[in-house]
């Protein structure tokens, strides 16, 4: 069962941060780091894959990944890779071959002018899977496919045009890419997990972008709908203010994800939330509502859960956390004092 934190490109090439997130970890129920592995900026560790480093991107990397995986084993916590598919403008201005087109054969692009890749490219799915076999290698325990999705499809836009889609849906595509990614890495002894949005879980059908509950919930280990109830529009749920009711809303849509699986026969810790650890709106998130939040889905069914702030800042809302028992014999302390620290990189 993972309770984790979403640690950010920047937050991990950074020691300093790295220890206060550590520390953070160590002393109360926080066991998991969900870690930008590769994001739509490129991959964050120096790869020894000549087409991952093809595609690596410009963004920097983590100065040790080996080391950094070592210290949080050390310090109990789960690695997980957080790999971002689907959204990679460093891919589609590599590989011409491999985006998404318009009508007359030229780039698409979405509102804020970046490019988006193919999801129905097998030569993209080889590079995406190589980054999650180099992940595993690593050490990771988990690999977590975000952007697992088509781009919104605004009718302000032009039409989207993906070749080699034939006659195939946007979810089975979707959930064929995940299957594929689950037998190998399974192969590995790791699990494969997939962010998604959090109106998949009440919304019959697929969404325009490609994503359906059915499809997959059945294709992955664990599915990580993103439930914010600053997200959810006004009357959801029958909510005037969803934000400003925490509980309600995530009980709501983590329920009906609930039920969705017992239909399926999935049984478990299928599901793992992500919770609002940022303010959005009024009123501000902090501890109360976090633990509103973890309440709701503790209530619906499941254990685990994931915070996601996007600067990796939990201050706001680390009093709603569970504190960690202090060890009885002082083995803990005696291997955060053993375990290596992170070194040499710059900080965000």
């Amino acid at each position: 069962m993972v309770r984790g934190i979403y640690v950010n490109r920047f937050a991990a090439q950074s020691p300093r941060k790295m220890r206060s997130l550590i520390a953070l970890a160590d002393s109360t129920e926080i066991n998991g780091f969900v870690i930008d592995i590769k994001d739509e900026f490129g991959i964050n560790y120096a790869s020894t894959d000549t087409l991952v480093r093809r595609n690596a991107g410009r963004a920097g990397v983590i100065p040790d990944l080996p080391q950094l995986i070592d210290t949080l084993k050390a310090h109990h916590i789960v690695p997980i890779a957080r790999i971002v598919v689907f959204k990679d403008s460093v891919a589609a201005r590599l590989n011409p071959g491999w985006r998404i087109l318009k009508s007359d054969g030229t780039s698409w692009h979405d509102k804020k002018g970046m490019t988006w890749v193919n999801p129905y490219n097998h030569d993209l799915w080889e590079y995406e899977l190589r980054v999650a076999d180099e992940a595993a290698a690593a050490g990771f325990e988990e690999v977590q496919f975000d952007y697992i999705r088509f781009p919104e499809p605004y009718k302000s836009l032009p039409t989207q045009v993906f070749p080699g889609a034939g006659d195939r849906k946007k979810p089975v595509v979707l959930a064929e890419f995940l299957s594929t990614a689950r037998a190998r890495l399974a192969k590995k002894g790791v699990r494969t997990t997939a962010d998604i949005f959090g109106l998949v879980t009440s919304v019959q059908g697929a969404l325009e972008v490609g994503q359906q509950w059915e499809d997959l919930a059945q294709s992955a280990d664990v599915i990580l709908p993103m439930v914010y109830p600053s997200h959810y529009p006004h009357g959801s749920f029958g909510l005037d203010h969803p934000n400003a009711e925490p509980y309600k809303t995530i009980f709501a849509a983590i329920s009906a994800a609930h039920k969705r699986d017992e239909k399926l026969g999935l049984t478990g810790d299928r599901v793992r939330p992500w919770l609002q650890a940022f303010t959005l709106g009024s009123p501000a998130y902090g501890a109360a509502e976090l633990r509103e939040q973890k309440k709701a889905v503790y209530d619906a069914g499941y254990q685990g859960w994931v915070l996601w702030n996007p600067g990796s800042r939990y201050e706001a809302v680390a009093g709603g956390l569970d504190k960690k028992p202090a060890p009885q014999s002082g083995g803990q302390a005696l291997a955060a004092k053993k375990s290596p620290a992170p070194t040499t990189a710059r900080q965000p």
